[in-house]
């Protein structure tokens, strides 16, 4: 056993480097308005992006700085994001540990937008026993009553840079957010017809403390024993999950979509325990995804771990 761990924990530390250079690679999306906007916003993650895009509509064009699929433990600026700070009014951030590059580019390109963080509208969490000292965990979003209050705080933003746009902002976070009510209710629905005993979550890392918390979820454990990617885990933290999977009797064993998924498969192996279907745990997907906006991406993850969690049993997925 000792020897297959350590082969594993090599997979890993494969996986997470690959993972960091494909973040690094890619093109920052750009969401918005298009030709007729009348500003610029910045927004860190792909999650606050989209948040920002259905606040400012046609009204704000949105610059997004992490690419879609990207990791935002991993990801390193490039100058051209520099770049689209210089002019920018207002920047939008996710908050905690997550994005914290972003000082540093602002530091670099002297700009003086107003920066907005969004983890400071929110309710939030700490990372738990497993995690002390790292503090507040910071997939704020991964409760949809935070992407509520975060609403609130671009439309109050966006406002307070540009008045003239008042009845446009709060008209659109109010469609926005009876949105993010449904689809709150509607996962609650679908979590609820898995039964309480399996309702037993192992992911690649804890990205999904909020969600398990909101909607009466076990965390088992994860692959990666952290609340960043970037950390690594030994035989012993891997051992240790296998044998905590076999006496919790988990069904799956969900992977993330930027992550490579290695481990998870040589892990189910030892376990005996499914690999679900990938989540959207730090980022949103490509256009035409399963995972290319919030609602869809929380709506998928949902439709998986229902699946995984009850063997394929329940079908249950809100409409995004």
């Amino acid at each position: 056993m000792l020897s297959v761990m350590r082969a594993l924990v090599s997979l890993l530390v494969v996986g997470c480097i690959a993972t960091a250079l494909t973040s690094c690679g890619g093109d920052a999306g750009s969401t918005g308005g298009g030709g007729e906007a009348a500003l610029t916003a910045v927004a860190t993650t792909t999650q606050v992006a989209d948040l920002v895009a259905n606040v400012g509509g046609a009204r704000v064009e949105v610059d997004g700085i992490l690419p879609a699929g990207g990791d935002p433990h991993a990801f390193e600026p490039r100058p051209s994001d520099a770049a689209s700070l210089t002019d920018a009014p207002v920047v939008f951030k996710s908050g905690g540990d997550l994005d914290g590059w972003l000082d540093e580019l602002l530091d670099n390109v002297g700009a003086d937008a107003e920066v907005v963080s969004l983890i400071d509208h929110v309710h939030t969490i700490q990372g738990g026993e497993a995690h002390a000292g790292e503090g507040i965990d910071p997939h704020w979003w991964q409760d949809p009553r935070n992407a509520i209050l975060a609403v609130a705080a671009v439309r109050d933003a966006l406002i307070e840079v540009d008045p003239e746009g008042r009845d446009v902002y709060r008209r659109n976070a109010a469609a926005y957010t009876r949105r993010l009510r449904r689809l709150d209710s509607e996962i609650a629905a679908c979590m609820a017809q898995v039964p309480v005993g399996q309702r037993k979550l192992v992911t690649t890392h804890d990205a999904l403390g909020y969600f398990a918390d909101r909607y009466d979820v076990e965390v088992v454990g994860a692959l990666i024993p952290s609340l960043s990617t970037q950390a690594q885990p030994s035989v012993e933290d891997i051992n240790a999950l296998v044998g905590q999977i076999h006496h919790e009797g988990v069904r799956a064993i969900f992977p993330e979509t930027a992550i490579n998924n290695k481990l998870e498969q040589a892990v189910s192996r030892e376990a005996d325990a499914e690999v679900g279907k990938p989540l959207w745990a730090d980022s949103l997907g490509p256009e035409g995804s399963t995972g290319d906006t919030y609602l869809k991406a929380m709506a998928f993850n949902t439709e998986a771990m229902v699946d995984g969690m009850t063997a394929g049993a329940v079908t249950c997925r809100p409409k995004a």
